[in-house]
């Protein structure tokens, strides 16, 4: 019996998109708590306040020695970098297996096409809806007559907002320039990572609802073929 339960799991067409989705939800997690601890940071610089010799960056190429607080607000946001770079590798590995998944349980080729999975973030303007738009296009191709998770729209809302932010997850300034921001006006900062954090959050919840729609379709399509991992 046992050996006739493997051998039928090993012939599922379905690819294990539970397995990639809790680990989608954990690295959603470390990214959120990553920001969590920028957030800490820059309240502690904003209460310290600025230095009498000004900011790290004084114009025209000079930088100054960092404070103790500075330096390590340096170590926090590389570690923060470092978190959000597992985060992007364990949802985008999700997403492909979802894709996958849709594509068979459809009969039909996904709306957009593989290289936007990855393209799609990167992408000036259409990284402002083609991610989500991938996400949601794999849950219709799976279960075309259920309602779209809300937890995918707020998860979007929040990413785009902390992202056109400037200072969310993609940011344009340098450590140090945010360090001067914390010191004349922390709140647009807090902000922008509240929003991240919030992303994150909805992301997770997300991922969780979409796979579970995903699974309990595999398991109608292909009954006792498919998968049951640990």
């Amino acid at each position: 019996m046992e050996h006739e339960e493997g051998a039928a799991a090993w012939a599922t067409p379905y690819r294990d998109v539970r397995t990639a989705g809790r680990s989608a939800v954990a690295g959603l997690l470390l990214a959120g708590a990553a920001w969590v601890a920028r957030g800490v940071w820059e309240t502690r610089l904003a209460l310290a306040g600025e230095p009498g010799s000004g900011p790290p960056d004084q114009g025209d190429g000079v930088h100054r020695p960092l404070t103790a607080l500075e330096d390590s607000y340096h170590l926090v946001t590389s570690l923060g970098g470092a978190a959000a770079l597992v985060c992007a590798v364990l949802f985008l590995s999700w997403v492909v297996r979802l894709r996958d998944n849709a594509r068979l349980l459809s009969g039909r080729a996904p709306k957009y096409a593989g290289l936007w999975v990855y393209a799609g973030w990167i992408v000036p303007v259409v990284n402002l809806w083609f991610p989500r738009g991938i996400v949601a296009d794999a849950f219709r191709g799976s279960a075309p007559e259920r309602p779209l998770p809300a937890s995918v729209n707020v998860w979007w809302g929040l990413w785009v907002l902390g992202m056109l932010s400037g200072v969310g997850i993609v940011y344009k300034d340098s450590t140090d320039e945010i360090i001067a921001r914390a010191y004349t006006g922390v709140w647009p900062l807090l902000a922008s990572d509240a929003a991240v954090v919030g992303a994150a959050v909805a992301g997770a919840v997300a991922v969780r609802a979409v796979t579970a729609v995903q699974v309990a379709r595999m398991r109608e399509a292909a009954g006792p073929r498919v998968p049951q991992p640990v």
